[in-house]
């Protein structure tokens, strides 16, 4: 069977959702930066939206939303929620706060943004997302920064999680965090997806095949998340850029590329640690 150009630039989260394999990742960008970024996006092709409550943009990507004239059908919006609001009821409050800022009345998906598991109430929040999962208000839930002791225990209380945003870069290769995904059909989302400080994107490993290819470094590394499954949500205010982070599923990389990113590991684990950070 030929593949079809969603089958190539989207994966899929849940029965008859599709979510882009490349999406706009909008912190710390606020106001109207973020808006005329959401527009700029939008109009260079991207399908795909990622902002969070605690980002205090999600105001601003609505707005960039409507500028662009989109109809709503056609984007993929992800929001984040704080762990104030991690209660079954909390997280529909939540969802009413999110679609208001954004102005919308449904979301793509909703994450829950840290675990908080000293707060010991991230599970309820999971429970709480499947029902407006079920009641049509969202049309999947996810998670964010979740290790997989903290996935064990949402899986304990009978639900499977869809999807698992986290820091992942070919310094950050997390094969642990991955692997669990994998055994579990989990997608990863990987935000940062180019590093915080793009060290590796001058190692040989990535200039190589940028050179061979006529891409950027950059191209490289977003081709490497989506050739392994993943989705990816770099920033980027400039046009340039967001053309090119999009412009990454007409190339290929070979097994031996693959493995020499992957080999690109440190074993250093994520900037944040989420059995302590959270907000």
């Amino acid at each position: 069977m030929n593949e079809t150009k969603d089958d190539i630039t989207t994966a899929e989260l849940a029965p008859g959702v599709r979510i882009p394999l490349i999406g706009l990742g909008t912190w710390p960008l606020t106001g109207e930066d973020a808006a005329a970024a959401v527009v700029q996006a939008i109009g260079s092709g991207y399908r795909h939206i990622d902002t969070a409550e605690n980002y205090a943009n999600e105001a601003a990507v609505g707005e960039g939303i409507r500028r662009s004239g989109i109809e709503r059908s056609r984007l993929f919006l992800t929001t984040k929620f704080n762990t104030e609001w991690h209660s079954r009821d909390g997280v529909r409050e939540a969802f009413g706060h999110a679609v208001k800022r954004l102005r919308t009345d449904y979301l793509d998906l909703f994450l829950v943004h840290w675990p908080n598991p000293a707060q010991g109430r991230f599970v309820e929040a999971c429970e709480g997302l499947q029902r407006l999962v079920e009641e049509g208000s969202i049309r999947a839930w996810g998670v964010s920064n979740f290790k997989p002791a903290h996935l064990r225990l949402v899986q304990a209380a009978g639900l499977k999680v869809p999807v698992n945003q986290v820091q992942i870069d070919p310094e950050h290769g997390q094969p642990r965090q991955l692997a669990y995904h994998r055994d579990h059909s989990i997608l990863t989302a990987a935000y940062s997806p180019l590093g915080r400080n793009g060290a590796f994107l001058s190692h040989p490993a990535v200039t190589g095949p940028a050179r061979d290819l006529g891409k950027t470094p950059a191209q490289i590394v977003l081709r490497w998340h989506v050739q392994h499954g993943r989705v990816a949500v770099p920033k980027s205010a400039s046009l340039d850029r967001q053309r090119e982070n999009l412009d990454v599923f007409t190339f290929g990389l070979s097994q031996e590329q693959l493995d020499a990113i992957d080999a690109l590991d440190t074993g250093a684990p994520p900037r944040l640690d989420s059995d302590t950070f959270f907000h």
